[in-house]
């Protein structure tokens, strides 16, 4: 099972973005998480697809990308073409589930949705067919350096149960919102695959916070 830390770069500084995220690549980072909120569905606005396309030039991560937007199914297109591999998508934020994660999916790309902290897994039940990944919101979406929920452990928990049970282990579960060092264990033993990171990786010494938490995702591997 695959077993990641995907850096955050909302937290990232943006006047010298190419240089963290060089210095990300020099230490073995291979997922970059990409958190593009449209100021509608959650609050703050952050970056889109000319961001996105100038970084995919010079960057050759995994380019996990995060849909915090009203009707996401009409950007999914445009996303593909700036260079995202996979496309998350909310599932309070979709009138028809079912056909987006289709959408993204009949593009060639990676396909995951998203759960903020007070939706039920039931909302997954007749999709799971369609993702490659479910995303469990661990703080309300919307900006970083938030406090983890504690009791999105056990929903992980949860989580990996309903999929194992359901023919899916091979569903990844990816973990959003205040995740560090002294929590990153916690979370993978519930049951996560990655772990998204952003002020703890961007905040002071960006590679060294890297592999610190690599470190500790390492011995999942």
């Amino acid at each position: 099972m695959q077993y990641e830390i995907a850096p955050s770069i909302l937290s990232a500084d943006f006047m010298i973005l190419g240089e963290q995220l060089k210095s990300l690549e020099d230490a073995g980072c291979k997922w970059l998480h990409i958190d593009v909120i449209d100021g509608l569905f959650a609050p703050s606005i952050s970056f889109g697809m000319p961001v996105i396309t100038c970084m995919r030039k010079k960057c050759g991560l995994f380019f996990d990308v995060h849909m915090m937007v009203t009707d996401p199914g009409r950007y999914v297109e445009a996303m593909k073409e700036a260079g995202a591999d996979l496309i998350c998508v909310h599932a309070e934020a979709c009138i028809h589930l079912d056909r987006v994660l289709q959408q993204i999916r009949d593009l060639g790309l990676k396909s995951a949705v998203a759960l903020n902290p007070a939706t039920p897994l039931s909302v997954i039940d007749y999709v799971m067919d369609k993702v490659d990944m479910v995303l469990l919101m661990s703080v309300n979406p919307g900006f970083g350096g938030q406090s983890y929920i504690p009791v999105v452990t056990q929903k992980i928990r949860e989580l990996r149960e309903k999929l194992d049970a359901a023919g899916h282990a091979e569903v990844l579960i990816e973990v959003d919102g205040g995740v560090k060092p002294e929590n990153a264990e916690e979370v993978l033993s519930a049951g996560a695959n990655i772990l998204v990171a952003g002020s703890a990786v961007f905040k002071g010494d960006v590679a060294g916070n890297f592999r610190t938490l690599d470190e500790i995702a390492g011995k999942h591997r």
